[in-house]
């Protein structure tokens, strides 16, 4: 019973994977704004590339 509780304690101390959480939601930010640029930006490039191969 001792050792259960030991290993409860530890696990509630270790901070690491909050850190890789962290990481993770950051990353997924990232790639929804990156994704949401590119939309947004795809119609004006399409135009621009089209003008310069004409």
């Amino acid at each position: 019973m001792m050792t259960a509780l030991k290993i409860v304690k530890s696990a509630i101390a270790d901070r690491r994977g909050v850190t890789a959480m962290e990481y993770g939601l950051i990353a997924g930010v990232l790639a929804v704004g990156l994704a949401t640029a590119f939309t947004a930006l795809s119609g004006r490039l399409t135009n621009a590339f089209n003008a310069l191969a004409f």
